[in-house]
């Protein structure tokens, strides 16, 4: 297959966890005879540095005329730092993702055997976690009209849907149900908000047309408790904008790690696939970021194109990384030495070599072997 992806690496550890993507699907392309190109373009604080814009025409007109996107990620201090800036980093993003009609955010969480002890949940709770949760990614509060008032003491913001809106990501989501255990849980607030009890009433007769599927409602403070009460209760998350953001990011607690959590964008006509962590500019340079987020994200890529051998090859790679202790400081207990690009060559050397142990890879990059 020949794909033409756009990459996006941003700020912070971005380029240093999109580094490792990239050397992964290009081993995946050598390995399964397909044609990868990628170009480059900037996004974030480094675009508005260089041109004044966090989102550049130029960067758009990329990732429109491209088959996907590899997003790295985006923000820094001084930005963080003002939230009365005028231009931001995060403006980029919500751009893309609007310009782009990538409309659903698709998070996959799991619970790792090898990790259970790193996550500050107990083990007998969140064992067998598998999660995946889709996210409405271009309505609600976030998109929604904004008011200040002329004095400053009242602000306002709208959080409005529509049902075509609500429609086509629940399709998405009772279709993903379809193909893992048949449950859907809508998490809202219908008890308070006009919006969510659109949302109800719309995904209820969604639901109609999937009658394989139990659909399950949680009012979204419920959900929050559940997420760490009973994680494993849930199969596909349906929710809104604002309510997935917070929820997809207090389930990365489970898996010990929020380097390990990877996202789809998908759209009707593009794509984008990312980590979900920031740019955690502290870590900047210092090869201690976990990029196994930013390679599973390039696994969901390969999802999202039907090769999902090539992708399954990814995810065994890394659950092979994650066993052999081959993980970046967030997770290592028995390395000190196992910086980013060490992740990256291991999963890429496992992808040309699967029938290797990699015993001798190991004791090579840790400097235990003098005999190749």
């Amino acid at each position: 297959m020949n794909l033409n992806i756009a990459v996006l690496p941003g700020d912070g550890i971005g380029p240093e966890v999109t580094d490792q993507a990239v050397k992964v699907l290009k081993a995946i392309a050598m390995e399964y005879d397909h044609n990868f190109k990628f170009t480059y373009a900037p996004v974030g604080a480094i675009a508005i540095d260089k041109h004044g814009d966090p989102l550049p025409e130029s960067t758009l007109d990329i990732c429109k005329s491209h088959d996907a996107i590899l997003f790295g990620a985006i923000g820094h201090p001084k930005y963080d730092n003002d939230p009365s800036a005028k231009i931001r980093p995060e403006q980029g993003l919500l751009k893309l993702r609007k310009e782009c009609g990538l409309y659903a955010n698709i998070r996959p969480v799991k619970a790792y055997d090898t990790l259970l002890d790193k996550s500050p949940l107990k083990q007998d709770i969140i064992k067998d976690t598998d999660i995946s949760i889709y996210r409405e990614l271009t309505g609600g509060i976030y998109f929604g009209k904004k008011q200040l008032s002329d004095d400053g003491n009242t602000a306002s913001d709208l959080c409005e849907y529509t049902r075509h809106e609500i429609e086509r990501i629940t399709h998405l989501a009772f279709k993903a149900a379809k193909s893992r255990r048949n449950k859907v849980t809508l998490v809202d607030k219908a008890n308070v908000l006009e919006s969510s009890r659109l949302w109800r009433k719309v995904v209820g007769e969604v639901a109609k047309s999937y009658p394989d599927v139990e659909l399950d409602f949680l009012f979204v403070d419920n959900a929050a408790m559940q997420m760490i009460l009973n994680p494993k209760q849930f199969d596909v998350i349906l929710t809104e904008n604002m309510f997935g953001d917070i929820i997809s990011d207090e389930a990365s607690v489970i898996g010990g790690s929020i380097g390990l959590l990877a996202s789809a964008s998908v759209g009707d006509k593009h794509s984008m696939f990312e980590p979900i962590h920031g740019s955690f500019p502290q870590a900047t340079g210092k090869g201690i970021a976990n990029p196994v987020a930013s390679i599973l994200s390039a696994a969901m890529l390969l999802d999202h194109f039907e090769l999902y051998n090539e992708a399954n090859t990814i995810r065994t790679a890394v659950e092979k990384s994650l066993k052999l202790h081959i993980t970046t400081p967030d997770l290592n207990t028995k390395y000190d030495n196992i910086t980013t690009s060490k992740v990256g060559d291991f999963i890429e050397d496992y992808i040309n070599n699967p029938e290797d142990s990699n015993l001798n890879f190991t004791n090579i990059h840790l400097g235990q072997s003098t005999i190749i």
